[in-house]
């Protein structure tokens, strides 16, 4: 069983930044794919990031087209921790953030399966973010 805990959510000015963190559980959290996902009120989950684990070609990392050149996803395998940093935040970027865990995942696995919300077994239980114009 792995459970996570984000906290770093708040209430930012657009143009500002905000930096989300994700504790992990587990004895073997480098070998865990972790992502971030978000959910806007009246729309559906979607993916925002995700890294690879870190001896698989130094933890390769994956971005949604939106958000991609102002936020960035990394980890500390020693503090069992993934974090999120997001820059330059927009209105549209107001939503509930989910830290997720997939320790099942398979080298090679392709970037789809990294944007997949369904391929991961641990959630946290989201922290929100809201973006002021």
């Amino acid at each position: 069983q792995v459970q996570l805990v984000e906290s770093g959510g708040g209430l930012v000015q657009a143009g500002g930044s905000l930096r989300l963190s994700c504790a992990a559980s587990g004895r073997t959290f480098s070998s865990y794919a972790m992502g971030w996902f978000r959910q806007a009120p009246g729309k559906e989950r979607e993916f925002v990031a995700a890294v690879a684990p870190i001896n698989w070609s130094g933890a390769t990392t994956y971005y949604a087209d939106s958000v991609k050149g102002r936020f960035t996803i990394t980890r500390d395998n020693a503090k069992n921790t993934v974090y999120l940093q997001m820059n330059s935040l927009k209105p549209e970027d107001t939503a509930v953030y989910y830290c997720a865990a997939d320790p099942t995942v398979r080298r090679y696995s392709s970037s789809y399966y990294y944007r997949t919300g369904g391929n991961y077994d641990y959630w946290g239980q989201g922290t929100q973010v809201t973006v002021s114009s």
